[in-house]
């Protein structure tokens, strides 16, 4: 897997998905929550990353993918679909910015159990179009480089190392992350049009580059 995919992770947990595990580190049981959003982002991760895998397998043998030094084929068209797709969610987030608010279940998350943490990090992962459509490149180009699920791992390590900041912050820099996490978490809500924003240009760069 080519070494520009690995940025991807950065965008797997822009938003809600950011937003999620910094609300469980400032919950009552920090660890236990924190822990098992990640055990729900790691195997969902890995579990795009082999569908949207099979994805590609499927799309490569009805038409012509290109090859890893030769970004030509269907596997371009749908990265420029992709793009596109980018492009109309940015103008979207952009005009909708005056009224932009959080999902209103990311509110109930401070009082979830480590079962409704799982099944968060599930979610915020295989039930997110921006995610889908990364997991999917991520398939498109181990289906072009010709690789296995097993050179996906930096990618997966990546998108599990980001979604863990928050609760090493809160490991590290215990109190000063007690105080410091509620108003990131606060203005990450007040500001998840301009973050959705960012994200999405660092996708389509990528998938430009």
């Amino acid at each position: 897997m080519n070494i520009h995919v690995l940025p991807l992770a950065i965008t797997m947990m822009a938003g809600p998905q950011i937003i999620s595990a910094i609300i469980f580190v400032t919950a009552g049981r920090p660890i236990r929550l924190s822990l098992a959003f990640l055990a729900g982002v790691l195997a969902a991760t890995v579990a795009g990353v082999a569908v949207m895998r099979g994805v590609a397998e499927l799309l490569g043998s009805a038409v012509s993918m290109g090859g890893p030094h030769h970004k030509g084929g269907a596997g371009r068209i749908i990265e420029l679909i992709l793009v596109l797709l980018l492009l109309l969610l940015v103008v979207k987030n952009y005009l909708g910015r005056a009224t932009a608010e959080p999902p209103r279940w990311l509110t109930t998350l401070l009082t979830a159990t480590p079962l409704r943490a799982l099944a968060t990090g599930l979610l915020v992962i295989l039930a997110m179009p921006s995610d889908l459509i990364v997991l999917l490149t991520v398939g498109l180009e181990l289906k072009r480089s010709n690789a296995g699920l097993v050179d996906a791992v930096p990618f997966v390590a990546a998108t599990l190392l980001i979604a863990a900041l928050p609760l090493l912050a809160y490991l590290v820099f215990r109190r000063r992350a007690e105080h410091a996490m509620p108003k990131v978490r606060d203005w990450l809500n007040s500001h998840s049009w301009l973050v959705n924003v960012i994200a999405c240009f660092i996708f389509i760069a990528l998938i430009l580059s």
